[in-house]
Protein backbone atom coordinates (compact mmCIF):
# COMPACT_ATOMS: atom_id res chain seq x y z
CA UNK A 1 0.00 0.00 0.00
CA UNK A 2 2.98 2.11 0.91
CA UNK A 3 4.70 1.71 -2.51
CA UNK A 4 1.73 2.33 -4.26
CA UNK A 5 0.37 5.64 -2.54
CA UNK A 6 4.30 6.53 -3.33
CA UNK A 7 4.08 6.05 -6.88
CA UNK A 8 1.27 7.73 -7.22
CA UNK A 9 2.69 11.08 -5.72
CA UNK A 10 6.42 10.59 -7.42
CA UNK A 11 5.48 9.29 -10.71
CA UNK A 12 3.52 12.00 -11.71
CA UNK A 13 6.45 14.94 -9.96
CA UNK A 14 8.63 13.26 -11.54
CA UNK A 15 6.85 13.78 -15.00
CA UNK A 16 6.55 17.38 -14.39
CA UNK A 17 9.55 18.36 -13.31
CA UNK A 18 11.76 16.06 -15.71
CA UNK A 19 9.74 15.14 -18.25
CA UNK A 20 11.12 11.99 -19.22
CA UNK A 21 11.12 9.85 -22.68
CA UNK A 22 10.36 6.21 -21.90
CA UNK A 23 10.47 3.47 -24.23
CA UNK A 24 10.04 0.24 -24.58
CA UNK A 25 7.72 -0.10 -20.86
CA UNK A 26 6.27 -3.32 -23.21
CA UNK A 27 9.34 -4.82 -22.84
CA UNK A 28 8.97 -5.52 -19.03
CA UNK A 29 7.28 -9.17 -18.78
CA UNK A 30 3.85 -9.11 -16.88
CA UNK A 31 4.02 -11.33 -14.77
CA UNK A 32 6.90 -13.93 -13.05
CA UNK A 33 10.69 -12.76 -12.20
CA UNK A 34 12.76 -10.55 -14.20
CA UNK A 35 16.01 -8.57 -13.47
CA UNK A 36 16.91 -5.31 -14.86
CA UNK A 37 20.10 -3.97 -15.81
CA UNK A 38 20.79 -1.08 -16.56
CA UNK A 39 24.07 1.72 -17.14
CA UNK A 40 24.53 3.59 -14.01
CA UNK A 41 24.95 7.71 -14.19
CA UNK A 42 23.45 9.17 -10.75
CA UNK A 43 22.07 8.39 -7.71
CA UNK A 44 18.27 9.26 -8.56
CA UNK A 45 18.53 6.20 -11.13
CA UNK A 46 17.22 4.11 -8.66
CA UNK A 47 14.45 6.61 -8.23
CA UNK A 48 13.66 7.40 -11.81
CA UNK A 49 13.81 3.35 -13.16
CA UNK A 50 11.36 2.18 -10.61
CA UNK A 51 8.79 5.00 -11.37
CA UNK A 52 9.05 4.64 -15.08
CA UNK A 53 8.73 0.98 -14.92
CA UNK A 54 5.44 -0.73 -15.50
CA UNK A 55 6.27 -3.22 -12.51
CA UNK A 56 7.92 -2.80 -9.37
CA UNK A 57 11.33 -3.36 -8.99
CA UNK A 58 13.29 -3.65 -5.95
CA UNK A 59 17.25 -2.00 -5.83
CA UNK A 60 19.43 -1.93 -2.98
CA UNK A 61 20.24 0.55 -0.46
CA UNK A 62 22.69 1.10 2.17
CA UNK A 63 21.10 -0.20 5.36
CA UNK A 64 22.11 3.66 6.48
CA UNK A 65 19.25 4.94 5.07
CA UNK A 66 17.31 2.78 6.96
CA UNK A 67 18.50 3.42 10.10
CA UNK A 68 19.58 7.69 10.29
CA UNK A 69 17.46 9.16 12.95
CA UNK A 70 15.87 12.25 13.27
CA UNK A 71 12.91 13.68 10.66
CA UNK A 72 15.53 13.44 8.05
CA UNK A 73 16.14 10.49 8.69
CA UNK A 74 12.37 8.98 9.03
CA UNK A 75 11.59 10.67 5.54
CA UNK A 76 14.62 8.75 3.89
CA UNK A 77 13.77 5.28 5.09
CA UNK A 78 9.93 6.03 4.13
CA UNK A 79 10.85 7.12 0.19
CA UNK A 80 13.12 4.22 -0.14
CA UNK A 81 10.62 1.84 1.58
CA UNK A 82 7.67 3.16 -0.67
CA UNK A 83 9.96 2.70 -3.64
CA UNK A 84 10.84 -1.07 -3.01
CA UNK A 85 14.30 -0.50 -1.81
CA UNK A 86 15.88 -3.58 0.16
CA UNK A 87 18.94 -2.00 3.09
CA UNK A 88 22.26 -4.10 2.73
CA UNK A 89 25.21 -3.51 4.89
CA UNK A 90 27.87 -2.99 2.19
CA UNK A 91 30.70 -2.88 4.78
CA UNK A 92 30.81 -6.38 5.62
CA UNK A 93 33.20 -9.06 4.29
CA UNK A 94 29.97 -10.90 3.44
CA UNK A 95 28.27 -7.85 1.68
CA UNK A 96 28.36 -9.27 -2.08
CA UNK A 97 26.79 -12.42 -0.75
CA UNK A 98 24.52 -11.41 1.24
CA UNK A 99 23.43 -8.46 -2.05
CA UNK A 100 22.82 -12.08 -4.09
CA UNK A 101 21.19 -13.80 -1.54
CA UNK A 102 18.29 -10.57 -1.30
CA UNK A 103 18.22 -10.73 -4.71
CA UNK A 104 17.51 -14.27 -5.37
CA UNK A 105 14.47 -13.84 -2.34
CA UNK A 106 13.03 -11.26 -4.75
CA UNK A 107 13.28 -13.22 -7.85
CA UNK A 108 11.86 -16.20 -6.19
CA UNK A 109 8.94 -14.67 -5.08
CA UNK A 110 8.51 -13.58 -8.84
CA UNK A 111 9.59 -10.04 -8.49
CA UNK A 112 11.71 -7.83 -10.14
CA UNK A 113 14.81 -6.75 -9.20
CA UNK A 114 17.29 -4.34 -10.75
CA UNK A 115 21.18 -3.89 -11.14
CA UNK A 116 24.25 -2.07 -12.28
CA UNK A 117 26.38 -4.61 -13.69
CA UNK A 118 28.91 -2.00 -13.48
CA UNK A 119 28.83 -2.08 -10.34
CA UNK A 120 29.58 1.39 -9.77
CA UNK A 121 28.04 4.94 -11.37
CA UNK A 122 30.14 6.30 -14.64
CA UNK A 123 32.69 8.75 -13.78
CA UNK A 124 33.09 10.18 -17.38
CA UNK A 125 29.86 8.73 -18.89
CA UNK A 126 31.51 5.86 -20.56
CA UNK A 127 30.26 2.31 -19.62
CA UNK A 128 32.44 -0.19 -17.90
CA UNK A 129 32.67 -3.58 -18.95
CA UNK A 130 30.03 -5.25 -16.47
CA UNK A 131 31.01 -7.75 -13.47
CA UNK A 132 29.55 -11.26 -13.94
CA UNK A 133 27.01 -11.07 -10.50
CA UNK A 134 24.04 -10.61 -12.69
CA UNK A 135 24.61 -13.31 -14.88
CA UNK A 136 24.73 -15.38 -11.64
CA UNK A 137 21.36 -14.38 -10.79
CA UNK A 138 19.43 -14.65 -14.10
CA UNK A 139 21.03 -18.27 -14.84
CA UNK A 140 20.46 -19.19 -11.14
CA UNK A 141 16.65 -17.99 -11.27
CA UNK A 142 16.41 -18.70 -14.86
CA UNK A 143 14.57 -15.12 -15.40
CA UNK A 144 14.74 -12.98 -17.97
CA UNK A 145 16.93 -9.94 -18.19
CA UNK A 146 15.40 -6.56 -19.20
CA UNK A 147 18.43 -4.24 -20.89
CA UNK A 148 17.45 -1.05 -19.74
CA UNK A 149 19.29 2.86 -21.31
CA UNK A 150 18.82 5.80 -18.81
CA UNK A 151 20.82 8.93 -20.26
CA UNK A 152 20.42 12.75 -18.67
CA UNK A 153 19.97 11.44 -14.97
CA UNK A 154 23.95 12.55 -14.26
CA UNK A 155 22.81 15.96 -15.75
CA UNK A 156 20.11 16.31 -13.07
CA UNK A 157 22.71 15.15 -10.59
CA UNK A 158 26.13 15.14 -10.97
CA UNK A 159 28.54 13.04 -8.64
CA UNK A 160 29.36 14.90 -5.57
CA UNK A 161 26.32 17.37 -6.10
CA UNK A 162 23.91 17.81 -3.01
CA UNK A 163 21.10 19.22 -4.82
CA UNK A 164 18.59 18.51 -8.33
CA UNK A 165 19.01 20.38 -11.07
CA UNK A 166 16.29 20.50 -13.91
CA UNK A 167 17.03 18.52 -16.87
CA UNK A 168 15.07 15.65 -19.08
CA UNK A 169 16.22 12.67 -18.63
CA UNK A 170 15.21 9.01 -21.03
CA UNK A 171 15.04 5.73 -19.98
CA UNK A 172 14.32 2.84 -22.46
CA UNK A 173 13.59 -0.73 -21.69
CA UNK A 174 14.81 -3.34 -24.12
CA UNK A 175 14.13 -6.34 -25.25
CA UNK A 176 14.28 -9.26 -22.52
CA UNK A 177 17.42 -11.78 -22.77
CA UNK A 178 17.00 -15.37 -22.04
CA UNK A 179 20.06 -17.22 -22.09
CA UNK A 180 19.01 -21.38 -22.38
CA UNK A 181 22.06 -22.08 -24.07
CA UNK A 182 23.73 -21.52 -20.94
CA UNK A 183 21.16 -22.95 -18.58
CA UNK A 184 22.38 -24.65 -15.29
CA UNK A 185 25.92 -22.90 -15.90
CA UNK A 186 25.83 -20.30 -12.98
CA UNK A 187 28.45 -22.10 -11.62
CA UNK A 188 30.79 -21.66 -15.12
CA UNK A 189 33.20 -18.33 -15.19
CA UNK A 190 33.02 -18.47 -19.26
CA UNK A 191 29.16 -18.55 -19.29
CA UNK A 192 28.67 -16.41 -17.19
CA UNK A 193 31.18 -13.97 -19.03
CA UNK A 194 29.62 -14.55 -22.26
CA UNK A 195 26.11 -13.74 -20.39
CA UNK A 196 27.11 -10.46 -19.07
CA UNK A 197 29.27 -9.31 -21.72
CA UNK A 198 25.73 -10.28 -24.35
CA UNK A 199 23.41 -8.12 -21.39
CA UNK A 200 26.23 -4.90 -21.44
CA UNK A 201 26.59 -4.93 -25.50
CA UNK A 202 22.26 -4.72 -25.10
CA UNK A 203 23.09 -1.55 -22.68
CA UNK A 204 25.35 -0.13 -25.12
CA UNK A 205 22.97 -0.50 -27.58
CA UNK A 206 20.18 1.52 -25.79
CA UNK A 207 22.82 4.68 -24.87
CA UNK A 208 25.60 4.52 -27.08
CA UNK A 209 28.28 4.88 -24.72
CA UNK A 210 31.68 4.71 -25.69
CA UNK A 211 33.22 1.65 -24.06
CA UNK A 212 35.42 1.65 -21.21
CA UNK A 213 38.06 -0.85 -20.05
CA UNK A 214 36.42 -3.90 -22.55
CA UNK A 215 39.27 -5.38 -23.77
CA UNK A 216 41.08 -5.56 -20.57
CA UNK A 217 40.88 -9.30 -18.32
CA UNK A 218 37.58 -10.52 -17.40
CA UNK A 219 36.12 -8.83 -14.32
CA UNK A 220 34.53 -11.34 -11.82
Amino acid sequence: MVYLIARLILRPLFLLAFRPHVRGRENVPASGPFIIASNHLSFIDSMAIPLMSPRRVGYLAKSEYFTTPGFRGWLTKTLFTALGALPVERQTHRAAQEALDTAMTVLKAGGGFGVYPEGTRSKDGRLARGKTGVAWLALTAECPVVPVGITGTDRIQPIGARYWRPHRFSVTFGEPLTFPEHQGKAGNGRARREVTDRIMEAIADLTGQEKAGWGGPPKA
